[in-house]
């Protein structure tokens, strides 16, 4: 019987070969995006998920509230959070200790720079699945300078045959300029969806036992560590973090440490790749409203091609009403229509899903060149959504397609009454007529929103690459401090050699050192005041040490005072008693002008400060965070990075030059470098992927509308031909055939945008809401929306409203 029912498909898919095409063609790339999607989903939300104890495992957050305000909103917490809270909650049943690092790894000859690691308590190799390869997780990081190195940086600094790396440990190794390290283990190298990723992991009690900070052991005075908790299975962790108010105030008090007030909180680790707003955030991170945003594309795109399907199936039904009529007099039962029906259904479905695997195959190298990562339909298949296995997913998405795509024809078709079918009086109700327009409605109102949305994205990040930053990052050359010299009281004037003959190389421009880079977290102080004022309070800043030559480098605008000079550098850092603020500063101390603040003297890091200039606002940090309070201080040190500032002309000779004299000053270390301008925009990488991909499958999602429009608009004319030659006969003209057909289309995309444009509006607004400085929607993206949707529209309805205006009308008015 299903052998009958695969023929008939089959055939009627020949005979309706037009019509059998748009089908397919709008199914099979429908499904195409929505695979594709799938894979970029399922990628991120597999971040973490590997780990044998990732629903158990926590990372402790850390609000900070000042004067009533919200000042900070990190991942940075107490050195001795961890242990406390595993002494104090039996819930807690292990904890670790991170500290971020990054070093240069020296084997003999051999050097590497830029190598990311982490200090971390031995519990990190329980608590964790990075699995050895070779040592004993027990107790491989419990003594001083121990360090376990991940595969590819083994491989990289030792000669490695095959996997035997037993040969590795026990030898020794530098970082940096520290005491020499024992290697005690060598790990896989973290996945690529792991939001800790690391080259290597060494001792957490290196850093008070072998360079004495004091405040890593077990502290709560300084915030610089980051801490994960294994609870309890089963614990419910908002309990447990509705009880870390009394734990603080039993350990420390905020308002007496840092002059704030501080609340802590516990994130799911499987939530952090996701849903980290955070400030000091060391882990790798994306948008989780551009991940489910793409999940909701996925599905309207889907939901366009099913609905095509519909439309052009129940359009047919009066064409094949005399084909039911007749099977139905031969002893066809509605049952068995329906299951003929929905077998035609199977069939261009299962063909569309064949032709979706050979474009995927096709895209496939594209779209990962696109979101820079490996990922492919056995990806996808292997690693699931989300804990769900894919190819069920499929296999029920296949399934529903053939039911929500192909009941409703199947039973539109099994219902007509033979009698009144074979005599000609097949025409039912308008009911068929207003779901095909409903549906017509949705796919163009979902179209409009998906272009509305393109178009306010692009807008935004135009915005961003238009807005003045207050600073100048172009042809700024980033030197990467000279780890490997120690600091000694030589250092400044060593420092300020290397400038100078910088400064004299050619196309060179300028030459300034600061601790930190626009684009690059700086460090915070909290106990800004002034001296001898009626303002009291105290605030927060940031703070950074530059050069002298650090605002003309960037074209900083002085707004009153002077810059640095020679005399404010000092060797012994406690000397030093200058400092420059921005407006921000200067407004939040409650100075009414630039001028007013010069002279005056403030509190800060538990001394005072001279006052000597102020300078304007600019953007350290992406346009998404608002302009915060900074202050500048005439302070050198070895991790500081040099700015060089240089001309487009000879870049490599330029280049070469700088090294050259770079490896004169600072032997033995590494000239490593980017361009400030290239490294700064990388801030903006996930919202100029997000708005190429919805750019890219929202394009797609109007082609399927489209191809389902040029369905019914030929249907709707074939249906017509008639009508169409008595109105030619009758004197009527081209246009004013291609108007009569068209009209009723372009009534129903506008509706569609009528529909569509408040909630586009809400969405992308919300979208909005994640920039401090962000464009505001104006009207005209509504209506160069609209109009672009109707001209698309157009354009689909009149390729072949036209072709059937120009037929001779003889040839309409004999058609049967």
């Amino acid at each position: 019987m299903f052998n009958n029912y695969f023929k008939t498909a089959w055939r009627n898919l020949l005979k309706y070969k037009l019509f059998s095409v748009i089908n397919i063609a709008g199914l099979s790339v429908g499904i195409t995006a929505c695979l594709l999607i799938l894979q970029y989903v399922s990628f991120h939300l597999s971040f973490d998920r590997f780990n044998v104890h990732a629903n158990e495992i926590y990372r402790v957050t850390n609000d900070r509230y000042q004067n009533g305000k919200l000042i900070q909103h990190g991942t940075i917490t107490y050195s001795g959070l961890g242990k406390a809270m595993q002494d104090d909650f039996p819930e807690v049943i292990n904890h670790v200790r991170v500290e971020p690092a990054v070093g240069i790894m020296i084997k003999g000859d051999k050097k590497l720079g830029e190598q990311q690691g982490y200090a971390v308590d031995n519990s990190f190799l329980s608590m964790f699945s990075y699995p050895l390869i070779a040592g004993d997780k027990k107790n491989a990081l419990t003594e001083p300078n121990t360090i376990i190195l991940a595969e590819t940086l083994a491989r990289n600094l030792f000669k490695v045959q095959g996997n035997d790396f037993s040969t590795v440990v026990g030898q020794t190794m530098q970082k940096d300029n520290d005491p020499p390290y024992k290697i005690t283990g060598i790990c896989k190298d973290p996945p690529e969806n792991s939001h800790l990723k690391f080259s290597y992991i060494f001792s957490y009690c290196t850093l008070y036992k072998t360079f004495g900070w004091k405040t890593s052991d077990y502290d709560f005075t300084d915030s610089d560590f980051w801490h994960y908790v294994q609870l309890k299975p089963g614990t419910n962790y908002k309990r447990l973090e509705a009880k870390l108010a009394a734990f603080s105030q039993r350990h420390f008090q905020g308002n007496k440490i840092s002059g704030s007030e501080e609340k802590f909180f516990l994130q799911p680790l499987i939530n952090a790749h996701l849903y980290s707003d955070y400030e000091y955030e060391i882990g790798t991170t994306t948008s989780a409203r551009v991940v489910w945003s793409m999940v909701i594309i996925a599905a309207l795109i889907i939901l366009i091609a099913w609905i095509n399907y519909v439309n052009l199936a129940t359009a047919k039904a009066v064409e094949r009403a005399r084909e039911v009529g007749v099977r139905k007099v031969a002893g066809a039962t509605k049952v068995q229509l329906i299951k003929q029906f929905l077998t035609e259904s199977l069939l261009i479905n299962l063909i569309a899903l064949v032709a979706a695997l050979i474009l995927i195959s096709l895209v496939q190298h594209p779209f990962n060149a696109l979101i820079r990562q490996h990922l492919s339909l056995g990806y996808l298949f292997h690693n699931g959504l989300n804990g769900f296995n894919v190819i069920s997913l499929l296999i029920a998405l296949i399934v529903l397609s053939i039911f929500v795509s192909g009941f409703y024809p199947a039973f539109v078709l099994s219902s007509f009454r033979p009698i009144k079918v074979l005599k000609g009086k097949y025409f039912s109700s308008g009911k068929g007529t207003h779901l095909r327009q409903a549906l017509v409605v949705f796919q163009f109102a979902t179209t409009v929103a998906l272009i509305i949305g393109s178009l306010v994205v692009y807008r935004q990040m135009r915005f961003i690459s238009k807005q003045s930053l207050g600073i100048n990052l172009s042809q700024v050359l980033i030197i990467k401090p000279p780890q490997l010299t120690q600091w000694d009281s030589t250092f400044i004037d060593r420092e300020n050699a290397l400038q100078n003959e910088l400064k004299q190389i050619s196309h060179v421009l300028n030459v300034a050192n600061s601790g930190s880079v626009p684009g690059v977290e700086m460090s915070r102080s909290f106990d800004l005041s002034l001296v001898d004022g009626k303002n009291t309070e105290h605030y927060t800043t940031r703070r950074v040490g530059v050069s002298k030559e650090y605002i003309p480098v960037y074209d900083i605008k002085l707004l009153a005072g002077r810059n640095f000079d020679n005399t404010d550098y000092n060797p012994d850092p406690g000397k030093a008693h200058t400092v420059i603020l921005n407006e921000n500063v200067r407004k939040l101390l409650g100075f009414k002008t630039p001028q007013e603040a010069i002279g005056k003297r403030i509190h800060l890091q538990g001394r005072q400060w001279d006052v000597i200039g102020v300078i304007a606002d600019f953007h350290q940090k992406s346009l998404r965070y608002p302009l915060e309070p900074l202050i500048m201080g005439p302070f050198f040190s070895t991790y500081s990075s040099l700015s060089v500032k240089v001309a487009t002309k000879n870049i490599e000779q330029t280049m070469a030059a700088i090294k050259a004299k770079y490896d004169a000053f600072f032997p033995g270390n590494l000239f490593d470098y980017y361009f400030l301008d290239d490294k700064y925009n990388q801030q903006y990488a996930d919202d100029v992927l997000f708005g190429k991909i919805f750019g890219i499958f929202s394009g797609l999602a109007v082609l399927i509308a489209c191809l389902g429009l040029l369905g019914l608009s030929l249907y709707t004319t074939v249906q017509r031909t008639k009508e169409i030659g008595v109105r030619k006969v009758l004197g009527a003209s081209v246009s004013n055939i291609v108007l009569l057909l068209s009209k009723d289309f372009i009534k129903l995309v506008l509706f569609a945008f009528i529909i569509a444009s408040p909630v586009a509006w809400w969405v992308m607004n919300n979208w909005l809401n994640d920039f401090a400085y962000r464009i505001n929607i104006s009207a005209w993206v509504f209506v160069a929306a609209g109009l672009l949707a109707v001209v698309i529209a157009l354009a689909t309805i009149s390729f072949q409203s036209v072709k059937a205006a120009i037929v001779n009308p003889v040839k309409s008015l004999r058609s049967e």
